[in-house]
């Protein structure tokens, strides 16, 4: 079942620099609302994994120092993801259930005085 695509107006790309070197806030509000937006017009199955791959972004943002930064971290981001894309489409990923030993804990003993208990 296809989701017809959001029109999603934009400001224009002055407006867009103008408002987050003024108002940076109210830029990245605007740039939150842009992404609900987009996620929400997604299939129900898909919003999960678009709020977590959102999220993720949102981090990787965070740690960079300038607008470079972030532009040349992110492009790393997505070319990673399309190489991942790229080798499943092709059939190079064998996707293995992962074995963990579980190690059981052994019970500490139990002691019925506690230490507001008065002899």
């Amino acid at each position: 079942m296809g989701y017809p695509q959001l029109e999603q107006p934009l400001p224009s790309f002055d407006e867009l620099v103008d408002l987050a070197q003024k108002d940076p806030d109210a830029f990245n509000q605007f740039k939150h609302e842009m992404c609900e937006d987009m996620i929400c017009s997604a299939s129900e199955a898909m919003q999960g994994r678009l709020r977590a791959q959102q999220s993720h972004i949102d981090l990787v943002v965070s740690r960079c120092k300038n607008p470079d930064h972030t532009n040349v971290v992110l492009m790393q981001e997505l070319c990673c993801q399309m190489g991942k894309f790229q080798d499943m489409l092709e059939g190079e990923v064998h996707i293995d259930s992962p074995q963990a030993v579980i190690i059981p804990f052994k019970p500490l003993p139990y002691n019925k005085k506690t230490s507001h208990d008065a002899d």
